[in-house]
Parts: structure tokens; C-alpha cells; sequence
């Protein structure tokens, strides 16, 4: 999953949990302002009494100071201005058949789902009512309870939370999208590095990134750039030691092919001279010995340690691109496969694109592959068709294709993996050269493919 979506999953899943909390403390405070709002109100009637009751004393001081605050006196719409929705107050001592003055409570707030009223008072308890003195000073004046009303509480209750929650959810979404944007922006960054990330892993070690804002994304972008200069280093003095090892490889090659042209072939050739000697001397003699037989058998087996030989020198010695050039060098290679034998499998050749100043290395590399692929598919497959393909491919990519394919099966995974020295020189090779290669499955066999940079 990208890193962005997990950020901006992250900051929605906070986002909603601040709202969560936002809509918990909404429903607790707007709850409980209910029991603010009844404290308040018996306060303002209290005070609003004790006015009534000094005016009662000081012109009426000849009556009994609990008669001083006729019940009717005070429920007046000035009273009822002091009284907040949804509460009720009473004065005690109370009058026969009083009943309490109710602030306005039809219309307050909207009707909650059965839910939210049921759960609510569940746990937050209900309101209790408050009680408040006439005069601290006057006990006798009597006392203002104030008792809220619990369906206008919860409706006011219900209202405020909508309208918090209105806002609170304009407020996450503004903040979860600019919160977004700010988060894909920082980011973005890290694209151009993982793209340089890649063309690294594809060979291309000199990628520039360009300067963050970030310091930390800066930091990364600096250990990218300095790695890949390492990188690029290290593949060159790779690329020259594997070179190096290479041109003495073959100076050794063409030592032993020496060594074994001058030493192994006059001995077979004295031997073979002398078998034919026995062989013919045992004839004229017409004696049937056997050792004219035996003869015969040992110039068979030199002549065939020859021609062993003769295969071994045409692979120790220089390759045939330094002497014919790469296109005839690979047309003779193709004609001595076909020639050895009539059971040979089939070989097609396919050349494609100037090959005629192809020289040096490249030619080289490319001849080597070539024949250890020819190589390993007549004798170590069953194949019955194999196609040889050479493609020069022109322009800013100049290089060099070769493929072999055949159709003799095998296991791709396991000839990629395998430790021949075969595949391991021309994987040295090729990589000296700046190149790749790769071993995949074919239709009923195994493709070989080398690029080889002419450039290089």
C-alpha cells in the first residue's frame, strides 16, 4: 500500500476519533448545562423574591413575615422572564393547589431518536433539582426550588449536539482534505527518488535528484547520489578487473592451445605413424596374430584423439572475429555445426543490421556467446531446431542483440542458477563489457539472450 493512503488513512482514522471525542464532550456539556441553566434560574427568582420581600417588610411591617410574599404576587411575567426553557420553579413554603412556574418548554430544541433518550440519562445520571434561599439573612422568607424538565433537556440536549456536529464535521473534512494535500505534497518527493532508485537497479548509477525542501528527504536524496557514484565505481573497476582477467585467460588459452599443438599433436602423429607401421608390417607377414588388429584399433583411437584435439584448439585459440570479422566468423561457426554430423539438430542463422565494423571486444564477446550457447544446446539438449539471431540495433542505444533459441526443454531456473563454467565466462563477458544477459523459458525449450553496449 502506498505510504501516502496509509498517512491519509491514519489522519482520517484520527480525525474521527477527535470527532468521536468532540461529539462525547458535546453531549456531556450540553447535558449538563441544563443543570447550569436550573442553577441560574433559581438564583435570578431567588433574588427577584428578596426584592419583593425587603418591599413587603419595610411597607407592610405589621404583618406576620411569612405573609409578606403573597403567592400570587410573584408569578408574574416578570418572574417568568427569569425562568430558563425547560425549568420549573416553586415557592416553598407553598400555598393549597399552587402549582410550580414553568419556563417555556413546548417547541425547545428538536425531538432526539428514542436512543439517544434512553442512553443519555442512562450515563449521565439524572438532574437534580436546586434549591435556593429567599434571604440568607430572612429564614422565614422561604426558599425557590428549581427542577428541570428531563424531555426539554435532552431535546435542547440533542439540538446542540447537531449543531456542534454540523460544525465539526466541516471542520474534520476541511482539515482531513487540506491535511491530505499537505501530506501528497511533502511526499511527492519520494517518487523521484524511488524512479532513481530503479534506473539505479537497471545500471544507470549517475542520477542526479534534484535539492529538497525537506531536510530528511535532502539527507536521502545526498545518500542516494553518493551511493550511486559508488555504485558506478565499483562497476567500472569491476568491469576493468574482469577484463583484465579476461585478456589473461585467453593469453593462457592460446599458450595451451600451443602446448598442446606442438606437444600432444606430433605425439599422436608419431603414434598413428607407428600404428600404421605395425599394421602394415603384420599384413606383409600374413600371420594372424592379431597384431594388425590391434594396430588398426590404436591408429582408430589416435585418429579420434586427433579430432578431439583439432575441436579443442579451434576453442582454445584466438577466435575467428579478429581474423574474418563478426558476420563470417558466426557463418563459419554455424557451417562447422552443421557439417560434423547429419543427426545435428537444425540450425538457422538470422543476422540483422550492419555487423561489418563490429570489432574488437564486442566481436569477440559476442562470437564467445554465441558459440558456448550453440555449444551447450547441441550437446547437452534434445533439441531439433535451434535459431541463432544477431540484431545490431542502431541509433542512442547502439548494442548488440544475441539470441539463442532452441527446443530441446530444460529448466530455465535451474540453467540460471547453474555454476557451468560455460555460462559463468560469457555472464564474465558480458558483463565486462558493460552488458547483460538472461537465461528465460521458450517455446519447448530455452532462450539465451545477451546485450552487448557497442559504445562501451
Amino acid at each position: 500500500m502506498r505510504l501516502v493512503l496509509q498517512l491519509v488513512g491514519r489522519l482520517l482514522l484520527i480525525v474521527a476519533l477527535c470527532l468521536a471525542a468532540a461529539t462525547m464532550w458535546a453531549t456531556f456539556d450540553a447535558y449538563r448545562s441544563v443543570d447550569r441553566a436550573t442553577a441560574a434560574s433559581a438564583q435570578r427568582v431567588a433574588q427577584a423574591l428578596q426584592g419583593l420581600y425587603w418591599h413587603e417588610l419595610l411597607l407592610r411591617s405589621s404583618r406576620m413575615r411569612e405573609h409578606l410574599v403573597p403567592v400570587p404576587e410573584w408569578r408574574t411575567l416578570e418572574t417568568m422572564k427569569l425562568i430558563s426553557p425547560g425549568v420549573c420553579v416553586e415557592f416553598q413554603p407553598a400555598t393549597a393547589f399552587e402549582k410550580p412556574l414553568c419556563g417555556q418548554s413546548q417547541g425547545i430544541g428538536r425531538t432526539p431518536p428514542r436512543w439517544f433518550a434512553s442512553v443519555v440519562p442512562t450515563f449521565l445520571g439524572s438532574h437534580a433539582e436546586v434549591v435556593r434561599p429567599v434571604s440568607p439573612r430572612a429564614a422565614a422568607a422561604g426558599t425557590v426550588v428549581a427542577t428541570p424538565d428531563e424531555a426539554a433537556s435532552i431535546s435542547l440536549a440533542w439540538e446542540y449536539i447537531l449543531n456542534v456536529i454540523d460544525v465539526a464535521l466541516l471542520m474534520a473534512a476541511a482539515i482531513a482534505l487540506l491535511a491530505s494535500l499537505a501530506i501528497a505534497h511533502t511526499l511527492a518527493p519520494a517518487r523521484a527518488i524511488v524512479l532513481a532508485l530503479q534506473r539505479m537497479a537497471r545500471g544507470q548509477y549517475r542520477t542526479r535528484l534534484p535539492r529538497f525542501r525537506s531536510m530528511e528527504l535532502s539527507m536521502i536524496g545526498g545518500a542516494v547520489d553518493a551511493l550511486g557514484s559508488r555504485l558506478e565505481e565499483a562497476t567500472e573497476q569491476r568491469a576493468a578487473l574482469t577484463r583484465r582477467l579476461i585478456e589473461i585467460r585467453d593469453d593462457e588459452r592460446r599458450a595451451l592451445a600451443r602446448e598442446l599443438h606442438d606437444e600432444f599433436g606430433q605425439n599422436l602423429s608419431a603414434i598413428l605413424a607407428f600404428a600404421n607401421t605395425i599394421e602394415t608390417a603384420s599384413a606383409q607377414q600374413a600371420k594372424d596374430n592379431g597384431i594388425a588388429q590391434d594396430a588398426h584399433m590404436i591408429s582408430q583411437a589416435t585418429h579420434h584423439l586427433m579430432a578431439s584435439l583439432r575441436d579443442a584448439l579451434k576453442r582454445l585459440r584466438n577466435p575467428l572475429p579478429e581474423e574474418l570479422g563478426l558476420e563470417a566468423s558466426l557463418v563459419n561457426l554455424v557451417d562447422s555445426w552443421r557439417s560434423q554430423s547429419a543427426t545435428q539438430p537444425t540450425i538457422q542463422l538470422d543476422l540483422k543490421g550492419d555487423l561489418a565494423d563490429i570489432s574488437g571486444p564486442a566481436a569477440t564477446t559476442a562470437y564467445r556467446v554465441a558459440q558456448e550457447c550453440l555449444t551447450n544446446a547441441v550437446r547437452h539438449g534434445a533439441a531439433r531446431e535451434i535459431s541463432l539471431r544477431v540484431e545490431r540495433r542502431a541509433g542512442e542505444d547502439d548494442a548488440l542483440l544475441i539470441r539463442v533459441e532452441d527446443d530441446g526443454g530444460g529448466d530455465a531456473a535451474r540453467v540460471e542458477r547453474s555454476a557451468g563454467f560455460g555460462l559463468t565466462g560469457i555472464r564474465e563477458r558480458v558483463t565486462a563489457a558493460g552488458g547483460s544477459l538472461s537465461i528465460l523459458p521458450a517455446r519447448g525449450g530455452l532462450s539465451v539472450a545477451a546485450t552487448i553496449p557497442l559504445a562501451a
